[in-house]
């Protein structure tokens, strides 16, 4: 039997019982379909999560109150160590050379109404330095001036995602009045969108004068954060370590080792997101690699009933002198052909539902290239492992006691 007779039989086999063969091909495109999508998932989440970070400006160094460690990554808690005169000593210090401007923060989140709508919205207490080191375009009106900060004026600039939520009308947030934790504030400024979705959305903002956040929203005399941009990617390590020294003999802490502050890198909070998101996308595609394995052992049942269903063939092709590898391949093809088509059918499957994802999150549409290549070799690893011992059972009949078979 050469291969075009062999591809034809197979096929003729498994067209016999279209619901038997549907059934198992059904266990394969759930599982190769679930890989390819949940993998995409993980790596648009993660190419997400790395634009937001890179989109928060260049050669930015960002210094935190508190510290706890988790595993090589210094984690901000919620300690209250960070003053404005902190950032203050910094911005003016002869003793601080690698850096060209600091941005002292404070942010927090809220509800805030404008008429009839709310919403729950990080508000972040700037000054007109955060414009410069996050890298901030205005769309419309004017970003938070230092005449803002020192009179404690209560004026907002907004983000495009927040306006959205806000105004949701279309009709334009500038001078029109909200209400943050009750007090009214003005909107002279709308920024413009940067990307990004959930709690990290750098479009889902309210900026309001630092003074204002601290003295008439939250009541605090602390910061969350200072941002701050290094003079060149170049002396990132050094500004570092010149602020982290600087900042440590200012607190009077003689042991590095037990710092009231973090000070991170774009790198560290890269590889810290890019960690998390690698962990993540490995645990979905554990989950769908499960499926995977439960259509495998779906196609090697069916297998073998086909192989009890089709006894009396085998007996009857071995005693006119079918050889054992002939059986085997038949068996095989078939097995093979089911996983192939399933795979085909999944890939097709896995893109299409990765593409209806993105659209209905307004994520990031990501197939990576090796996960279909992945879906290829697993199906044709699935036919093979599975569909062996079928085959070789198969093969393994005696002629007579095949044929005597009811």
């Amino acid at each position: 039997m050469n291969f075009i007779e062999l591809l034809l039989e197979s096929f003729n086999t498994l067209t016999l019982n279209k619901v038997r063969t549907g059934l198992a091909i059904l266990g394969i495109v759930i599982g190769i379909g679930s890989v390819i999508a949940l993998v995409s998932l993980g790596q648009a989440t993660q190419t997400s999560i790395q634009n937001q970070i890179q989109s928060l400006g260049a050669n930015l160094l960002t210094i935190n109150p508190g510290a706890q460690r988790t595993g090589n990554v210094r984690t901000a808690t919620s300690n209250t160590t960070l003053t404005e005169a902190d950032a203050t000593a910094i911005a003016t210090s002869p003793q601080i050379t690698t850096i060209a401007s600091v941005s002292p923060e404070f942010s927090s989140r809220a509800q805030v109404t404008a008429g009839g709508n709310n919403g729950n919205i990080s508000i972040v207490g700037a000054t007109p330095a955060y414009l410069t080191i996050h890298k901030i375009t205005m769309d419309t009106g004017v970003f938070i001036q230092d005449s803002d900060v020192s009179s404690i004026a209560r004026v907002a600039v907004i983000g495009p995602q927040a306006a959205a939520t806000l105004f949701p009308d279309g009709s334009s947030p500038l001078g029109q009045q909200i209400r943050i934790t009750g007090q009214t504030f003005t909107i002279v400024g709308v920024t413009v969108t940067k990307g990004g979705s959930g709690f990290g959305s750098q479009d889902n903002i309210i900026f309001v004068p630092l003074s204002a956040a601290q003295k008439v929203l939250f009541g605090a005399d602390h910061l969350t954060s200072v941002a701050m941009e290094a003079k060149s990617s170049d002396v990132m390590t050094a500004a570092q370590n010149e602020v982290g020294y600087f900042l440590l003999a200012r607190h009077k802490i003689t042991d590095p080792t037990k710092a009231d502050f973090t000070i991170m890198s774009q790198a560290d909070i890269l590889s810290a997101a890019s960690s998390t998101t690698g962990t993540f996308t490995t645990l979905l595609s554990g989950v769908a690699a499960i499926s995977l394995l439960v259509g495998g052992i779906g196609i090697m049942n069916i297998m073998l009933v086909t192989v009890t269903e089709r006894t009396r063939e085998i007996g009857l092709r071995k005693a006119l002198g079918a050889k054992k590898k002939t059986i085997i391949t038949q068996f095989l093809t078939e097995s093979i052909i089911l996983t192939f088509t399933g795979g085909i059918i999944g890939i097709a499957l896995g893109i299409f539902t990765s593409y209806i994802i993105s659209v209905v999150s307004s994520s990031l549409f990501i197939v990576s290239p090796s996960s279909i290549l992945l879906a290829f070799v697993v199906s044709a690893g699935i036919g093979i492992l599975f569909g062996w011992y079928p085959a070789q059972r198969a093969s393994s009949l005696q002629p007579i006691e095949a044929l005597r078979y009811e």
